[in-house]
């Protein structure tokens, strides 16, 4: 996904098992994240640094959405032990991941491996990105995309 293109209205499924669609949440924009693993180091930093800040988001109008090829169980655990408010949508066949441009080929440990690619979607109210982190920093995400944003927000008109 680039800046331009469109988010589709059903992201997937959430750890609950519900669809997970950008309808659902009437005037919102959107913080849609791609992650490559619950339960791993950077991916609960970068959780934490979200969930912490939630609310501040909600008021500038955003919606936050996670995405990782985990299963619904592997999200429900990741969420209550983080008490992580938002969704997380469980890609498990990759096709948000891959329709995203973030289900790439990685390398670790002199070894070749499909993953996903850390990145951060900010979109509009319809799902159309407007903007592209490609190098979040785990710990401070929430902080980086309030950096991303500062002056370009009005609060939730909800």
């Amino acid at each position: 996904m680039n800046i331009g293109d469109r988010f589709p209205d059903l992201l997937g499924i959430d750890a609950d098992g519900r669809d997970v669609r950008l309808s659902d949440f009437s005037g919102m924009r959107f913080i849609i994240y791609f992650y490559p693993k619950d339960n791993t180091p950077g991916c609960s930093m970068e959780a934490q640094s979200l969930a912490s800040q939630y609310e501040q988001f909600r008021k500038m109008g955003y919606q936050i959405i996670g995405v990782s090829k985990d299963s619904e169980q592997s999200h429900r655990k990741f969420a209550e032990k983080y008490c992580l408010p938002f969704p997380l949508v469980a890609d498990t066949d990759t096709t948000l991941c891959q329709l995203a441009g973030v289900w790439r080929l990685k390398k670790m440990a002199g070894r070749e491996y499909m993953g996903v690619v850390r990145t951060t979607f900010v979109c509009d109210h319809d799902g159309t990105v407007t903007d592209v982190v490609e190098k979040v920093k785990t710990k401070e995400a929430a902080e980086q995309l309030f950096a991303l944003l500062d002056n370009r927000y009005s609060p939730n008109p909800a």
